[in-house]
């Protein structure tokens, strides 16, 4: 039996390198973000307690630029009805929250 003295070359690097953002486009990028982020989050904290009555650890999308919001009580049927009422146009963003004390989805 030959044996193969040879060792796999392991190549590393960016999976696309011609698709390399400036560091202006990603402090743009995480400010867009922190600032829905907050956008919403004020919606949040405006209609969470009318929504807590009855939808208790729900979760609950919203969208930053119009305050719709979409309800369900599990995360899978939520994203469901985010792709049938927001279709991927990379335009809307919307920020997942549960609607508790805290509003947060998972785990911390």
């Amino acid at each position: 039996m030959i044996e193969s003295t040879e060792k796999r070359q392991v190549r590393r690097g960016r999976i696309f390198p011609d698709r390399r953002s400036t560091a202006e486009e990603v402090s743009d990028r995480i400010a867009q973000r922190t600032e829905q982020r907050k956008k919403c989050r004020q919606i949040f904290e405006r209609i969470c307690p009318q929504l807590m009555v009855n939808h208790y650890n729900w979760f609950i999308a919203i969208d930053s630029e119009t305050g719709n919001y979409l309800l369900d009580a599990k995360f899978e049927g939520l994203m469901q009805q985010v792709k049938i009422y927001y279709p991927s146009n990379g335009k809307v963003r919307l920020t997942a929250f549960r609607l508790n004390e805290q509003g947060y989805c998972g785990l911390i």
